[in-house]
């Protein structure tokens, strides 16, 4: 795993992410990693047009996600992004979500991606400048 290339994003809990048993409810998680993922892709310059230009994207296939401990309202969280291994097309992306005050553990996920071609939507190998972040 190359730990040189992660991103990491800082977030508030809002109200709007708390459910009926006062703490974030687990479907917010998959949005919070998903904003990981697009700012691992953004800070190394391979944004959705940037990949789409080359005529891929990139579709979530598979998340498993691990609910360590619950966050609260006005917790500040930190999204960490890693990439994990990478196959002919698909690849996946280690995650994890920390809570800035105390920096517990709240949540891991481990993510796998593949590429697929814009228009047919057939999984095509992954592009060069993707496979470059994945490489020790």
């Amino acid at each position: 795993m190359n730990h040189d290339r992660e991103s990491r994003i800082s977030l508030i809990v809002r109200s709007t992410a708390i459910d009926v048993n006062g703490h974030v409810n687990n479907a917010k998680y998959l949005e919070y990693i998903e904003w990981g993922r697009e700012a691992f892709y953004e800070q190394a310059g391979l944004s959705y047009e940037t990949l789409l230009a080359q005529g891929v994207i990139t579709v979530s296939v598979n998340i498993n996600i691990n609910y360590r401990r619950e966050a609260k309202q006005n917790d500040e969280l930190t999204v960490i992004t890693r990439p994990g291994r990478m196959g002919r097309s698909s690849f996946t992306m280690e995650q994890t979500v920390i809570r800035e005050r105390d920096d517990v553990l709240i949540a891991d996920a481990s993510v796998t991606l593949v590429t697929v071609d814009a228009v047919t939507r057939a999984s095509v190998p992954a592009p060069a400048a993707l496979r470059r972040l994945f490489e020790s």
